[in-house]
């Protein structure tokens, strides 16, 4: 509940929200014409244990690709739900509000993994879907989704196993917030992306914080400043090496052993 490569080009501005049913002008819509079958991230997306049929099925409701540009709204908290989006490229925060009217992240999104499945229940958003830098996403109405998994288990599978996956991630971020430290916090967090960058197939003990220090601290409850001093810290005792939003981690074993257990 982050990505390995910066879209290069640039990408035109969208408005807020782009709506599943909602139909603009090129070029602004900017559609996308890669097929689920070609996708370098099929393995990992949704339809990654279907039989290539079933693969090219999915592919005739996954139609609708859209390129996000950076600060822009997939949803907002509040708009009613009708379709899943699944980041091809870039990286998402969610985030919700605070009992003072501030900003809230509750979760960070990379290339693969899926946005609103929160919403499936209450079929409203509960956060807005923000994107952390030029992306793209490819939507997936929700309707035709229930229909093609009724007939076809292993959508139906993985679709559990993804909600599987979106739970647990809840409930580490309540641990996180519970019962850790600070230190046991980042430690957690910089771990959490190694393991999600890994599955995507990348190494997992180099990567980029597509996220700023301060959303890094507002997910998990810390400060600017205490981000910033762990993870001098973390370099300092040659746990990481930081330069900028570059990390790589040089001694995976003692943030495991820092976490306790993990």
């Amino acid at each position: 509940m982050l990505h390995a490569a910066t879209l290069s080009n640039p990408i035109p501005v969208f408005p807020a929200r782009i709506r599943c049913a909602t139909v603009l002008p090129m070029p602004t819509q900017a559609k996308s014409t890669v097929a689920c079958s070609l996708c370098c991230l099929q393995g990992v997306c949704l339809p990654g244990d279907l039989q290539a049929a079933d693969v090219e099925r999915f592919g005739d409701i996954a139609t609708t690709k859209r390129r996000v540009a950076r600060g822009a709204s997939i949803y907002r908290a509040g708009d009613a739900f009708d379709c899943l989006y699944a980041v091809r490229s870039g990286a998402f925060k969610s985030v919700g509000g605070s009992h003072n009217g501030d900003e809230k992240v509750t979760g960070f999104h990379i290339s693969g993994e899926m946005l609103g499945l929160e919403a499936i229940s209450a079929g409203r958003h509960g956060y807005s879907a923000v994107a952390l830098e030029d992306s793209e996403v490819c939507a997936i109405p929700f309707a035709a989704l229930e229909k093609m998994a009724s007939v076809v288990p292993a959508l139906q599978h993985k679709l559990f196993r993804v909600l599987s996956g979106d739970i647990s991630r809840d409930q580490g971020l309540m641990l996180l917030l519970g019962s850790m430290s600070a230190e046991q916090r980042l430690a957690a967090f910089l771990l959490s992306l190694s393991r999600r960058y890994q599955r995507l197939g990348f190494a997992p003990n180099r990567f980029v914080l597509r996220m700023t220090r301060e959303e890094i601290g507002n997910y998990l409850g810390l400060t600017l400043e205490t981000v910033s001093r762990l993870l001098s810290r973390f370099h300092r005792e040659g746990l990481l090496a930081v330069q900028q939003r570059d990390v790589e981690i040089r001694d995976a074993a003692a943030l495991r052993a820092m976490v306790g257990h993990w």
